[in-house]
């Protein structure tokens, strides 16, 4: 039998902590990154006249906003079941990821109009100085960093609200990349490009806000685990002895995790607590292979010799 086959539901419950930890100290670095960008980058912004780099500290200080919404996520849905949440507070997760969105939403919309104004009046565009290419350039480099960072801390622990915020941080090193190539237009004498790359980071913006948005709300409205986790965790209930079959497997979304239900078909000349014991060794066995919060499983008996497996 494999280590993982031995597992229990305690071990399940002890790589909270280990993921807890790692979510807040990304999210820490994540906050002091973005409080010194957002400063440079708005008062070199306006010291130098241009909008897109304003535009762009704007959104690092949308960041910031954001990341203390991570904070406040981690933080609540990490909390045990209680009276008013039997099932955990996970769903804080997927809460705080919809507010993400959101706000990505409106800060992204909010670039757009400014920028819209700016072309609609191309002789109020200053020239910029350039003090404000050094400053896009120090911002993408810290962004894309941060990006790789957070990343690689997020699929080791298996958070997608931390997955969320390394691809917040990835855009944003693609809307500096865009508001330095608009400097640098503007200092070669093409002035209305910067507050065209303010618009394109506006657009980036909104868009990658709609996207969490959406996901979120489908996850709060019990979206499904992906057809390969399904099919993952049919395997593993198949492969648990005793279990001839199974049907009505539902699985729905809690932040991270899976909430499952599962009706499993075994040998009806079983006693009670040998079925019993069948299926909660499979409930083990997909708790602790997979991220299952927790698999309600129904005992349903067959007769062996003349049994058919139920399509799942």
């Amino acid at each position: 039998m494999s280590s993982l086959n031995q597992f229990t539901e305690l071990d399940h419950e002890d790589v909270t902590p280990e993921r807890q930890s790692a979510s807040k100290r990304t999210t820490w670095v994540s906050v002091v990154v973005n409080v010194f960008l957002s400063a440079v980058q708005v008062t070199v912004g306006l010291f130098s006249g241009s909008q897109a780099l304003i535009s762009d500290g704007i959104h690092s200080l949308s960041d910031l906003v954001s990341d203390f919404v991570v904070l406040f996520a981690i933080h609540h849905g990490q909390k045990e079941a209680d009276d008013d949440h039997q099932y955990g507070h996970q769903r804080f997760e997927n809460a705080a990821t919809l507010v993400l969105g959101a706000i990505l939403i409106i800060v992204g919309l909010g670039m757009i109009w400014a920028s819209a104004l700016k072309l609609q009046n191309p002789q109020s565009i200053p020239v910029d100085h350039v003090a404000a290419i050094w400053v896009a350039l120090i911002a993408l480099i810290a962004k894309e960093g941060l990006f790789r960072y957070m990343l690689l801390i997020a699929e080791k622990v298996g958070s997608g609200l931390l997955v969320a915020n390394a691809w917040h941080a990835r855009s944003d090193a693609a809307s500096s990349m865009v508001v330095a190539l608009g400097i640098v237009a503007n200092l070669m004498g093409f002035p209305l490009l910067d507050p065209v790359a303010a618009l394109i980071v506006g657009f980036m913006v909104s868009k990658m806000g709609w996207g969490f948005l959406w996901g979120s709300l489908n996850d709060l409205t019990d979206r499904a685990a992906s057809e390969d986790q399904i099919s993952a965790i049919t395997s593993d209930i198949l492969a648990t002895p005793g279990v001839l079959g199974l049907h009505q497997l539902k699985t729905r979304k809690t932040g991270d995790m899976i909430l499952a239900d599962v009706h499993l078909e075994i040998d009806g000349d079983l006693t009670v607590r040998e079925g019993h014991e069948i299926a909660r060794q499979a409930r083990l066995n997909v708790m602790a292979r997979h991220p299952v919060l927790y698999l309600m499983t129904h005992v349903d008996p067959v007769n062996p010799s003349s049994y058919l497996p139920s399509d799942a």
